[in-house]
């Protein structure tokens, strides 16, 4: 047999490449494919036969490389060379001519007032705006030097942030070398891109479905998932997930004559084979610009991908250069938010849920109505409080203390635009003699007694904030309590999510009714092999994940046990005082409630000045013989002792010994600032940001209450965000949080 031609098969893997570059450059870059995802698997899978069989053909920037290499050990975070600052948001028609004035006036010849003087602009030249589609994805700069992707980097703080280059060269869209195709000039040396990374609707609905085929538990949201695929150590997840990039502006670019515009960077991005979104528009007027949004709120609808707003920018870089940046965000720039989209349909029945502290939630059931871009039947009525005896103002359907009855017609909308909520009734629709919302005087799973509680300060049961079961042994509360213990941000049990406890409690004898049995399950490995869609990898896996667990420690146990009061900022608080799980039992009452403090000391210890509010547990005088008592009771007692048994580690991770008194003094805007954090945030995960905040003075709390002095906001938030809208109290966005927050 004739040996190959090493030159002929070298020249056929070239072939190959260029024709799946091609490819990929035209399917994302250009919108016009030219073969079918047939032809072009069996190409790729062609090349990766050729390159695996001789092994000088390989190529880093191949395609076949883009199926993600080995796992990393850990992130490594990079300075951006430009700042990748802010933008500034706003809401309605009027606040966005204003930003068009403010425009104006800063472009003004300096006989008119100079730079954002007070009056109206006067020889101002022609100004163009660029309207983009705010696509709601990761934002992410992509770094080419001499035209080959060297870096990806996420936006961070805006100063800083993580490498992920390992995520993003497994992104099909992005370009690993920049070709021009005689539509422009070759890249610059420098070629900073910054863009969005998403994953495509049909994607996401694709991966939750093979999910939940799997027993796994399923994505809440396109957003988080993506943010949650690039920050995975494991490259070949990313591969698998199939998402996708769209440019939208710049960060370094040398030599900085590649363009003069932001649309003629967008045209040679384009040249390139850089994605940009096509229904970017070019506006001469504000109302145009109006036009553009307009006309958008409609088509957005219909596209793969989700969309929060229109982003608005003057078009010329050297007026952008003149109008400069403020210390967070730039003056030449602004996002239009969309409204949340509003619905009304019919609320049928109210069920009755229970949750891992036992607290009962009142859940609608409503005629399915699309709203968003899905179908939605359910939403939270939150409490029991707020639905009752508390009529809806006929103009004001937004509030907050809303008479809700069986068949009435509700306004429905999202949080965040996922989340749904009831936001009010229409009173004026209401049947005579609608049946009122009965809260369950005993628990709907095990008939067990039912705690009110009032709000802060109040005694009228109507204004009550919760209902709890207090059965330690409701069944309900075990299925909450477990699926929740074995959650991301407690022990992190990967695969133990809430089909699989479903499925082991329902339809197996394998006992799983505490938290020690999951760390018993090893002994039923075969007898989980029995179950439905359990396969010998999974259950490795589940196993693995399980004695992994072992070793969390005793702040993420705490956090995972479902104590009420102790979530897991102040689970990290107690377990930064007490060295194990032994000296926290030996701690009475009086160590776990707040010290007496005066305002001097509270402000050095980064604590509310009232020194009756938080001690350096995260309790409150109120909470401290609540978790005392618990921690003492019969059921702890033996939960810890069987978790001793199954070989956990019961020592804190966060216990540092200091002397007394020589605590950090604190300064500035967040000295001695209750914070809550609601949400997602795309530029910090929940644990780090609690770090920055108590590093600069702040106390973080778990819950929201009248001596709240500030609510964090991000995507998805839920009922905290209703309660502090409902007490009048400050809230950020992530946007603004950026601004304030220390470097």
């Amino acid at each position: 047999m004739t040996p190959p031609d090493p030159a002929a098969l070298a020249a056929r893997a070239r072939e190959l490449r260029t024709l799946l570059d091609r490819a990929n450059r035209a399917y994302y870059a250009d919108a016009a494919p030219i073969m079918s995802d047939a032809e072009f698997d069996r190409l790729l899978a062609e090349l990766a036969r050729l390159e695996q069989e001789h092994p000088a053909l390989d190529d880093p920037d191949s395609p076949t490389h883009r199926v993600g290499g080995e796992p990393l050990k850990g992130f490594k975070t990079v300075p951006h060379a430009v700042a990748m600052l802010s933008i500034d948001n706003t809401y309605d028609a009027e606040s966005l001519r204003e930003w068009h004035r403010r425009v104006l006036r800063g472009l003004a010849s300096p006989g008119s007032g100079g730079l954002f003087g007070e009056t109206a602009a006067s020889g101002v030249p022609p100004v163009r705006f660029m309207c983009d589609p705010k696509i709601d994805g990761v934002a992410l700069s992509l770094r080419y030097e001499k035209g080959v992707l060297v870096a990806a980097v996420t936006r961070g703080d805006g100063v800083k942030g993580d490498d992920v280059t390992h995520a993003a060269r497994t992104i099909r869209a992005i370009p690993l070398r920049l070709e021009p195709t005689g539509r422009g000039p070759a890249a610059p040396d420098v070629l900073e891109v910054r863009g969005e990374v998403y994953m495509p609707t049909s994607e996401f609905l694709r991966i939750n479905a093979e999910r939940e085929a799997a027993g796994l538990d399923v994505f809440m949201n396109p957003r988080n998932s993506t943010a949650g695929t690039l920050k995975n150590l494991d490259p070949r997840i990313a591969a698998s997930r199939r998402l996708a990039f769209c440019a939208h502006g710049r960060g370094q670019v040398s030599p900085s004559s590649f363009a003069n515009s932001y649309s003629q960077f967008l045209e040679r991005l384009r040249g390139l084979g850089i994605p940009t979104n096509p229904h970017t528009r070019a506006c001469a007027t504000i109302d145009e610009v109006l036009s553009a949004i307009s006309d958008f709120e409609v088509k957005r609808r219909s596209l793969d991908y989700a969309t929060d707003g229109m982003v608005i920018r003057v078009d010329s870089f050297s007026q952008q250069d003149a109008l400069g940046v403020t210390a967070k965000s730039p003056r030449w720039v602004v996002a239009y938010k969309y409204p949340a989209e509003r619905k009304t349909t019919k609320l049928l029945r109210v069920e009755h849920q229970v949750g891992k502290t036992g607290k009962i939630t009142p859940r609608a059931v409503m005629e399915p109505v699309l709203l968003a871009g899905t179908v939605v039947q359910h939403a939270t009525l939150h409490n029991y409080g707020r639905i009752q005896d508390a009529p809806t103002e006929p103009d004001n359907p937004d509030s907050r203390r809303t008479d809700i009855r069986i068949g009435d017609t509700v306004y429905i909308e999202k949080a965040g635009e996922i989340i749904p909520y009831v936001a009010g009734v229409v009173i004026e629709k209401r049947l005579r003699g609608a049946e009122r919302i009965e809260p369950p005087s005993k628990c709907p799973e095990c008939n067990g007694p039912v705690e009110i509680e009032p709000p802060e300060g109040e005694r009228d049961p109507k204004l009550e904030t919760a209902r709890r079961c207090v059965n330690p042994e409701c069944p309900a509360q075990i299925r909450e309590k477990l699926i929740w213990f074995a959650g991301r941000k407690q022990m992190d049990i990967e695969g133990l999510g809430e089909k699989t406890v479903d499925q082991i409690r329902q339809e197996s004898d394998i006992p799983l009714r505490s938290f020690a049995d999951i760390f018993r399950l090893a002994r039923h490995r075969e007898e989980l092999l029995a179950l439905d869609r359990m396969g010998e990898k999974k259950v490795e896996n589940l196993l693995a994940g399980i004695e992994e667990a072992r070793t969390r420690g005793l702040a993420r146990l705490l956090a995972g046990m479902g104590i009420r009061h102790v979530g897991d900022v102040t689970a990290r608080m107690l377990a930064r005082q007490f060295k194990d799980l032994e000296a926290l039992l030996e701690a009475d009452e009086k160590t776990l409630r707040p010290k007496s403090l005066s305002k001097d000391e509270a402000r050095a210890l980064g604590l509310p000045e009232d020194p009756a509010d938080r001690a350096e547990t995260g309790l409150g005088k109120e909470t401290a013989p609540i978790v005392h008592a618990y921690l003492h009771s019969r059921v702890a007692k033996k939960t810890f002792e069987e978790l001793r048994a199954a070989g956990l580690d019961l020592a804190s991770h966060e216990f540092k010994a200091r002397p007394a008194g020589a605590h950090k003094a604190h300064s500035g805007f967040w000295a001695g600032k209750t914070v809550v954090l609601t949400g997602t945030l795309e530029s910090f995960d929940r644990t780090s940001l609690t770090e920055r905040l108590e590093a600069a003075g702040a106390h973080v709390s778990g819950s929201v209450s009248k001596k709240t002095d500030l609510v964090i906001a991000g995507a998805s938030a839920g009922s905290k965000l209703a309660k502090a809208q409902e007490l009048g109290i400050e809230i950020w966005d992530e946007q603004r949080l950026l601004k304030e927050l220390p470097r």
